[in-house]
């Protein structure tokens, strides 16, 4: 079966497989290889040659092959020290996937040959079935793409709106979609459609990069829905393609950005698919295992920061190298727009401790590609002082968790919490007001993927994730959530107003606040998950988004409320607001009062009874005059009863009540007034300061 196959040196840049038009040159690193074999397949999946890798340059092994083409099937065996305790695990037995490979066949299929070890017995036995008929094989592409006339939206962060969404989730019920699930029905006529009309501005895709079904989910009939358990850091995950070709994943980049519309990924560099000592043999462990991951000082074991069985270790410059060309790959080559990076202060560790100023920073920060796209960090990871909320510098944003807790406690009516609420209205400056940040650092988001939809928010207090097949002990248990007085649905007319009424005003919030905001896919439109609040392993109508019972009305309020933070330029500054007055009049930019329009004194912070936040707010203080401004802006965030808001009065300008989610269409106009007007309960009110026809003076 096996043949001799002409191979040339060629050369150990770029690593990966890179097809010239006459050849194709394959280059891996490997430091404690003693030997690397090129396998290759033919179409059917069965290995036809083996090919040692004739040259050595450093860690890297490389040769070239003349006439060879895109479309050839191939991987690695790497022969080596099998010795756990020394950190090494090699074994050639096992096929290994070209950690650079551009397009991958498909997923592992699941059993006991992809392990380096016996499986059912301890990590130090060896194991010498061959893995290769259960393993994917990498695919030599040429990802050439006539982008034409493409470009990137490159929309500032303060006119940025997220959406985040899940690429099959999105498009697996809605009926106008063809070939739904996948990023031909990602990018639909359908689908930009709505997110045009919706106003979201850029659209945070799920992890999209190859990954694995984790082998106890497919146990139990499941599979890895979220898709954060990645082994292929360049290719796209094969479930999302049509046809095969990665010219899909790029053709859908095209069409967002003829929408408008930027698309950011979401990426899992801080571990990988292969889990703990007692995980498969896919990849990195069967090429050079104690320089990709970070090992314990016993070196049979992993450092696991990431919850997920191993960390890859960034002191290790080919880890780092692979992580920076992998980003460029997906800008350069697939024309994304950013980055979100999961568990994000897993990738800042030095030496095991949380470095901001650590090798992956510096070197995105000077990356002339990497730094001008959107980076965002999940600032925190499950190892020691891993919660970095606020540490990160520019220009990365960070996920805002304080303020989605914050938001959810202030409207569920918890006491005490108008000086919370406050803070996260007015963009956390405490956390992010440093090394130059911008308020639009904070992402702030109210769901996500991890947790409850909105819509399940006010439906739920408890819980319900049974259909996991972990006895409901999965997920988190602390949602600050509410039901109403009954869980889950309902045909009460009063618990379904309330709980209407709640989703506007949190939808309202987010829109209000300093900041940039984050949308869950399908919370526009009412979708609900039963209760379930950890979806990772439903890819089912549990965690897909429901488009059959689409909240029309709930839509067209999104819809406004998005255009209503367009409109406004006070709502989303670059600067922080620290009530500090303004040279252009003196006035300050932002002013906390109490209903009757007096300053909020600081008993009415501490009373745990207080229930209504009033902001004043304007563009701030420093403002430059080339940036577009308005007068004034009034919110009032009101959980508690009905009230009466005494404006504070300015001469030659009148308050005009703009938005109100009390009423059936927030977008109203009622009238001038400097004198005291009625609130509603529960409700969000945003009144202008507009000036006063001339000939008319409202002030006092």
């Amino acid at each position: 079966m096996l043949e001799n196959y002409a191979i040339e040196a060629g050369v150990p840049n770029p690593l990966g497989a890179t097809f010239d038009g006459n050849g194709v040159n394959f280059a891996v690193f490997s430091r404690h290889a003693s030997q690397v074999t090129l396998c290759l397949f033919n179409e059917g999946g069965q290995e036809t040659h083996l090919i040692a890798m004739p040259e050595r340059d450093g860690h890297v092994w490389h040769g070239y092959i003349p006439g060879m083409g895109p479309g050839q099937q191939y991987g690695f065996r790497v022969h080596g020290p099998f010795a756990p305790e020394e950190g090494h695990r090699f074994n050639p037995y096992k096929l290994l996937i070209d950690p650079y490979a551009k397009r991958l066949t498909g997923q592992p299929i699941w059993n006991d040959a992809l392990y380096g070890y016996v499986h059912g017995e301890d990590d130090l036995s060896f194991d010498t079935r061959d893995s290769a008929p259960y393993m994917p094989r990498s695919i030599v592409t040429d990802p050439s793409f006539s982008w034409g006339a493409d470009a990137a939206p490159r929309v500032p962060m303060d006119e940025t709106v997220f959406y985040e969404a899940h690429v099959k989730g999105l498009t697996a019920t809605h009926p106008g979609v063809e070939a739904p699930g996948t990023y031909q029905g990602m990018a639909s006529p359908a689908i930009l459609d709505h997110l045009v009309k919706l106003g979201v501005t850029t659209v945070e895709l799920l992890p999209t990069q190859a990954f694995v079904d984790d082998r106890f989910l497919v146990e139990r009939g499941l599979r890895n829905y979220w898709g954060y358990m990645t082994y292929g850091f360049f290719a796209p995950e094969p479930r999302y393609m049509s046809n095969g070709s990665i010219a899909e994943f790029q053709q859908m980049v095209a069409r967002y950005h003829s929408a408008g519309i930027e698309v950011i990924l979401d990426v899992v560099y801080n571990h990988t698919a292969e889990g703990s000592e007692l995980g498969p043999t896919l990849a990195f462990r069967g090429l050079d295992n104690a320089s990709y991951y970070r090992l314990a000082e016993d070196k049979r074991y992993y450092i696991n920061d990431a919850g997920c069985g191993n960390s890859l270790d960034f002191d290790n410059p080919f880890t780092l190298r692979m992580v920076m060309d992998s980003l460029r790959y997906w800008v350069e080559v697939m024309h994304v727009d950013g980055f979100r990076f999961d568990l994000c202060s897993s990738l800042g560790r030095t030496d095991g401790v949380f470095n901001r100023d650590g090798p992956f920073f510096r070197a995105i920060r000077q990356d002339p590609v990497l730094n001008r796209v959107k980076l965002i960090a999940e600032p925190w990871d499950l190892g020691p002082d891993g919660y970095q909320l606020g540490a990160y510098q520019a220009p990365f944003g960070e996920w805002n968790d304080k303020f989605r807790d914050d938001t959810r406690r202030f409207w569920r009516g918890d006491a005490g919490m108008v000086a919370a609420m406050a803070g996260r209205l007015s963009g956390s400056a405490p956390q992010f007001d440093h090394d130059g940040r911008a308020a639009t650092a904070s992402v702030n988001f109210i769901t996500a993927h991890d947790g409850f939809t909105l819509r399940d928010l006010v439906s739920y207090r408890e819980k319900h994730n049974e259909a996991n097949g972990e006895d409901n002990r999965d997920g988190h248990s602390g949602n600050h959530s509410d039901n109403f007085g009954v869980e889950g649905d309902t045909h009460d007319p009063d618990i379904l107003a309330a709980r209407r009424r709640r989703r506007r005003n949190l939808i309202t919030t987010l829109m209000l606040s300093q900041g940039t905001p984050l949308l869950l896919a399908g919370d526009e439109i009412g979708n609900s998950q039963g209760g379930n609040n950890n979806t990772y392993c439903q890819d089912s109508e549990i965690g897909w988004v429901h488009w059959a019972d689409r909240d029309d009305k709930f839509l067209a309020f999104c819809q406004k409320a998005i255009a209503f933070r367009k409109a406004h330029p006070v709502l989303r500054q670059r600067r922080f607001l620290h009530s500090k007055p303004r040279y252009i009049d003196g006035a300050s930019d932002l002013f906390w009062r109490r209903t009757n329009g007096a300053p909020m004194r600081q008993s009415d912070w501490d009373n745990p009874d207080n229930k209504i936040i009033v902001a004043e707010m304007r563009m701030a203080s420093g403002t430059p005059a080339y940036i577009p401004r308005e007068a004034a802006l009034l919110v009032v965030l009101n959980v508690g009863d009905a009230t009466e808001i005494t404006p504070p009065p300015h001469a030659h300008a009148h308050w005009v009540r703009l938005f109100d989610t009390a009423q059936p269409d927030p977008m109203v106009a009622d009238g001038a007034t400097n004198a005291s007007t009625p609130i509603d309960a529960n409700c969000v009110v945003v009144f202008e300061l507009q000036p006063d026809p001339e000939g008319q003076d409202h002030a006092p």
